[in-house]
């Protein structure tokens, strides 16, 4: 009953009356998922938001109409993995959000003042962008807690890709890849089957003749990066999943490859670009933090002002970080030695705290920041490059393989929970 109410209010209470004055439509229910909903406004923020995006990059569109069903797709995902994570008791706090939306400010080198500013200007609103990357951490945090354990990685497939890497040579290739995906439902008649392929045939046939690909992925892909022009991130050839890796290797810059299939649908890729990456050398950092945990007894304020106190401490001269170190934090392995983490890749920290490091300058002290783990200072204290040795080159192989199974774990997640799903997308008056 409870949904039913909050619909009826949405679609009928939802309209103001003032004296004398005509009625005026506030919102609408777009879909209904599962026990949540998707508004008309939440859409139509999506649709501006890409329309902004493209024109400012010069790029054409589809209709609003493949914009809109693009966008209700997109919102219906987020709804669901954030009503797994009300079931699975996962909560971000403010001081957690705070922190994060510092850290996404010092990355583009602006107060956090400014960046209120600029994001107010931009997005129009401050407080929804929060509660956007609210939703975005929250989001991830489910997909990583259910995907991750979908994963075993034998110590033979670590050997095979090692072997394989070592004959290609050190050098490894990164590709920047455009994505589409035409799906096909779970348990697909051989109709269904057929006539995926043939929008798909179609699609590369476009794309063919000269039609924009990022276009074509907005109107058609159904892949989660759709919106993106289904633009992939960086990754090499030992990263992505098999069945594009196969696909692509020996290919060049601007080849189009597919339509092939896969459990999930055709897919159809690009090659927007390549790089090569040496991987005989890897980059290590050495830092030192002190690590406060907050309680019952520890609020998150007063463990961030204990942090901000030993900083101004430190910086002033007035009292010794690695003595400090041993006093106040609450990292066991790490107290003893004056907080000192040792030489490390920064990929094997949480990404908060690798983010961290890769702003600092050498010596220089962070201000406090929230992981999972706590409240955090930081410190880099050196950096380097070195040789990969034998037992590096596992751990980095054992990345590269684990990167390619989240990718497709991650894709099976989400279409499990969505073919799972009740969904009903409303029709517009």
């Amino acid at each position: 009953m409870k949904l039913q109410q909050l619909i009826c209010a949405l679609m009928l209470g939802a309209a103001s009356l003032t004296l004398g004055a005509a009625e005026r439509e506030i919102d609408r229910v777009a879909a209904i998922v599962d026990n949540g909903v998707v508004l008309k406004s939440d859409i139509d923020e999506i649709v501006e938001r890409v329309k902004r995006n493209a024109q400012a990059q010069g790029q054409t569109l589809p209709s609003d109409q493949a914009l809109r069903t693009q966008a209700t797709e997109r919102l219906i995902m987020t709804s669901l993995q954030l009503q797994m994570a009300q079931r699975m008791g996962l909560q971000i706090s403010d001081a957690q959000l705070d922190d994060t939306i510092r850290n996404i400010a010092q990355e583009e080198k602006l107060t956090l003042e400014q960046f209120r500013q600029r994001v107010a200007a931009e997005e129009g609103n401050f407080e929804r962008f929060r509660e956007k990357v609210r939703e975005e951490i929250i989001t991830n945090e489910v997909m990583r807690a259910n995907v991750q354990r979908r994963i075993y990685i034998s110590p033979q497939e670590v050997d095979n890709l090692l072997k394989l890497m070592e004959d290609q040579g050190a050098i490894n290739e990164q590709y920047k890849l455009g994505h589409i995906l035409i799906a096909i439902p779970s348990q697909a008649t051989t109709e269904q089957i057929n006539e995926a392929r043939d929008r798909a045939d179609q699609v590369v046939r476009l794309i063919r003749e000269g039609s924009d690909f990022r276009r074509i992925a907005i109107a058609s892909s159904s892949a989660s990066n759709a919106l993106e022009g289904g633009e992939l991130d960086w990754m090499g050839i030992n990263e992505m999943p098999t069945l594009f890796s196969e696909a692509i290797r020996g290919r060049k810059r601007g080849d189009l490859v597919g339509p092939l299939r896969s459990g999930a649908g055709f897919h159809v890729l690009t090659i927007f670009d390549i790089r090569g990456e040496n991987v005989t050398e890897l980059q290590e950092v050495k830092a030192r933090h002190i690590l406060i945990k907050p309680s019952i007894i520890v609020s998150e304020e007063r463990a961030r002002s204990l942090l901000n106190d030993i900083v101004q401490k430190v910086r002033a001269g007035e009292a010794d970080f690695a003595e400090l170190a041993k006093q106040y934090s609450e990292d066991p392995g790490s107290k003893l030695n004056g907080g000192e983490l040792g030489w490390s890749e920064p990929d094997i920290y949480v990404p908060a705290f690798r983010d961290t490091l890769k702003r600092l300058e050498l010596d220089e002290i962070s201000e406090p920041f929230r992981t999972e783990h706590g409240w955090h200072i930081a410190q880099l204290l050196d950096r380097r490059s070195v040789d990969a040795t034998a037992d590096r080159k596992r751990d980095q192989v054992y990345r590269m393989i684990f990167n390619r199974r989240f990718s497709e774990e991650s894709a099976s997640f989400l279409r499990e929970l969505r073919d799972e799903a009740y969904v009903e997308v409303l029709a517009e008056n």
